[in-house]
């Protein structure tokens, strides 16, 4: 389903903290990662050299964000991007550069 400005609302105002939180460098390498299918903890940590509580913790804030789900398979724990996340902060990104294009020579007054 693609996003409408109805939900990129809700999704930006339920989950106003992921533009933040991919602002981590370590963060924002594991949504690269996930971005290339789901992974475990321990293919995170191989792939980002990162220490496992570290990555765990980031894992962590990434679910409760929203931005991640997990599906369990086996003895393991894949971490799987949620898409939608992504796409509603995109459209509110690109939602906040327009509003600056549109008014970069509007000047208030003092």
């Amino acid at each position: 389903m693609p996003i409408t400005a109805t939900h990129q609302s809700q999704l930006i105002s339920a989950n106003p903290d992921v533009v933040r939180l991919l602002g981590d460098p370590l963060r924002a390498q594991i949504v690269r990662l996930l971005a290339d299918g789901p992974a475990t903890t321990s293919h995170l940590v191989a792939d980002t050299g990162a220490k496992q509580p570290n990555v765990s913790g980031h894992l962590k804030q990434l679910r409760e964000a929203g931005v991640v789900t997990t599906e369990p398979r086996g003895r393991f724990t894949y971490y799987r991007l949620v898409p939608e996340s992504l796409q509603g902060a995109a459209l509110h990104l690109a939602d906040l550069a327009a509003d600056a294009a549109a008014h970069s020579e509007t000047f208030r007054d003092c």
